[in-house]
């Protein structure tokens, strides 16, 4: 293995668009996560697929690692170039390729972000669902299996990625998909890729699935006395069949760092927050039945509003949170678990991270995308505290232990990245992660693709 000799060569390739400056090193040696950094060995910057295929093909020839990077806002140390080698910045290939209202879809490159392209998408009538919060590039949405605020309405990235190109460990381009809305030909390649995390190729093109623009949007809040009781009139919600757009739930910690950073005045009690889509009737029809269930459920202060000005304000401190969070003990870092299992489990999942947090000598909260049973516990840590980090990473573990335990998984949208790859047997089995391992074997024999990753789990 030769770095130096693969650098040379993508020196010659894209001249000053490598990068081995520690400045440049070190902001692609982290993502949002806790996780402890490392440095690639350069940075590429390629600006065509073709120049994807040349450096992914120098770095199999010479066994270099490649670690696929979009906007740095993965979770789970997805990005961390944990053996070196060479990152791949997707940044400059962020064209939208094709808009096409009448089919409801898009083609665009891997570092187009979610809100570069609904701007785009303005005079269309039409929008691109997936809300994970951070302005990620689409490329890494599709690896991570991304989705967010609004899954329980649209769906993941798993259900709005109709096709892809990717860049292959052997530099051959492969193309899944098609625009068609269905298909029963071949195995569904574009599924394969689309959460794996860059380790089986590098996506470089995405066609993407496109939904209107509701004619009348509206949101609620509510408090609770206690999260039983919210996620109680959630499942009513869900088990009614309103098409919610979202339904979000904050605990009390949440509610309090969330009035603190954005200047809100909410009840400090758990909280759901939600978004209704359809016309004006309907939505306020939604948010009137929505009202009736809440308050069957001890709910109280009740708001709806279909004013845009008041909805973005609550919800921007919605997608604010992380750093609000963060602001409550300054120089931390959060340690994350996000975590999903069937509704009818939620609340005792809740109650039993809220129990354990206030055992813990941690500050933590408790929040969720709860429509789809989805809550993430968040701790607050010092990553230069040995005892802060075992606690942190005991309480995130017991998370996952009690969601396998009722049919859920570690997982719902963050991924695996470093931390989860330990839990992959516990919740698969032995002979669905051994054929992990022979795909990951099979499609990228040295082992050059984001390696220590998926498919290479113990």
């Amino acid at each position: 293995m030769s770095v130096e000799t693969v650098i040379t060569g993508l020196r010659s390739l894209l001249g000053d668009r490598l990068a081995t400056s520690n400045a440049v090193r070190d902001h692609h040696s982290h993502d949002s996560s806790w996780h402890p950094a490392a440095l690639p060995d350069a940075v590429a910057f390629p600006g065509t697929e073709a120049e994807v295929q040349a450096i992914v093909r120098l770095c199999a020839e010479h066994e270099v690692a490649v670690v696929p990077f979009g906007a740095g806002s993965s979770m789970e140390g997805h990005t961390i170039p944990t053996r070196g080698g060479i990152t791949i910045d997707l940044r400059d290939m962020n064209k939208v390729l094709e808009i096409r209202p009448e089919d409801g879809l898009a083609v665009v490159q891997a570092g187009v972000t979610r809100k570069q392209l609904n701007t785009e998408l303005r005079a269309t009538g039409l929008m691109f669902s997936v809300d994970p919060g951070a302005d990620a590039s689409l490329g890494g949405m599709a690896s991570t299996r991304g989705s967010g605020t609004m899954a329980y309405r649209y769906g993941t990235m798993r259900d709005n990625v109709l096709a892809l190109r990717v860049v292959t460990a052997d530099g051959q381009v492969v193309k899944t998909g098609s625009r068609a809305r269905k298909s029963s030909t071949g195995y569904d390649l574009t599924h394969l890729f689309v959460g794996a995390e860059g380790t089986l190729g590098v996506i470089t093109e995405l066609t993407v699935r496109l939904h209107p623009i509701p004619e009348a949007v509206s949101s609620a809040i509510c408090a609770f006395p206690d999260a039983q009781s919210a996620v109680a009139c959630v499942i009513e919600a869900v088990q009614y069949g309103l098409p919610m757009a979202r339904v979000e739930f904050l605990d009390e910690v949440a509610v309090s760092n969330v009035n603190a950073y954005s200047g809100l005045t909410l009840r400090v009690a758990p909280t759901l927050l939600f978004e209704f889509h359809g016309t004006e009737a309907w939505a306020a029809e939604q948010a009137q039945i929505v009202e009736s269930l809440a308050g069957s459920h001890g709910g109280a202060d009740f708001v709806w509003t279909a004013d845009a000005e008041e909805r973005g304000r609550l919800w921007q401190a919605r997608h604010d949170l992380y750093w609000a969070t963060k602001a409550r003990r300054p120089g931390c870092e959060l340690y994350t678990g996000d975590i999903c299992v069937p509704i009818s489990e939620l609340a005792g999942q809740i109650e039993a991270a809220r129990a354990d947090i206030e055992t813990s000598f941690l500050e933590g909260q408790i929040i969720g995308h709860v429509g789809d049973g989805n809550y993430h516990a968040g701790y607050l840590v010092m990553r230069d505290s040995p005892e802060e980090m075992a606690e942190a990473a005991r309480l995130a573990d017991r998370l996952v232990e009690r969601a396998l335990q009722v049919g859920g998984t570690a997982s719902g949208e963050h991924g695996i990245g470093l931390a989860k790859l330990k839990f992959l047997r516990a919740e698969h089995g032995d002979a669905a992660v051994e054929l992990m391992k022979t795909l990951k074997a099979a499609m990228d024999p040295k082992g050059i693709l984001n390696p220590g990753k998926l498919g290479q789990a113990g």
